[in-house]
């Protein structure tokens, strides 16, 4: 059996590749704005010059059975429940910060049992060169998502 290897920081002209720790949360998508607000409470997600940095994925359906012991009491037939998203950000390796967040997220979560994952990954983070003239970046696009001042 061979050692695993553990990924390492590197940078390249542009990019500085960092360790972080990535959360993902399962949810319903409508508990996500309250775990999230809870989430930036504690740590403002920034990334350079913007914060309240994550993602969420499309709405999918989540299955499960409870069990003796479960909220809801004991069932014989596997549940399914649409509409369950997945939302991740990345966070400094710091257990404080981490175990913060972890118990905000339980205590705004609706499920008795929330899914809260933590991988250890390496995240980019721009070395914040001039390239404002580079077409390929959104200020340099017409897409419908650019919001105009005001």
């Amino acid at each position: 059996m061979t050692e695993s290897r553990r990924l390492s920081a590197f940078e390249t002209h542009s990019v500085r590749m960092l360790r972080f720790w990535t959360v993902t949360i399962q949810g319903p998508a409508e508990d996500i704005a309250r775990i999230m607000e809870h989430v930036t409470a504690v740590t403002p997600l920034r990334q350079g010059p913007y914060d309240n940095n994550a993602y969420a994925t499309a709405a999918g359906t989540e299955r499960y059975r409870p069990l003796d012991g479960a909220a809801a009491g004991a069932e014989s037939v596997v549940r399914e429940r649409p509409g369950v998203v997945e939302v991740s950000f990345d966070l400094t390796p710091d257990q404080n910060i981490l175990e913060q967040v972890v118990e905000a997220v339980f205590q705004v979560h609706s499920y008795q049992e929330p899914v809260i994952k933590v991988q250890d990954t390496l995240v980019s983070r721009s070395k914040g060169l001039d390239d404002r003239d580079n077409p390929h970046r959104w200020w340099n696009t017409t897409g419908d998502w650019k919001q105009a001042d005001g």
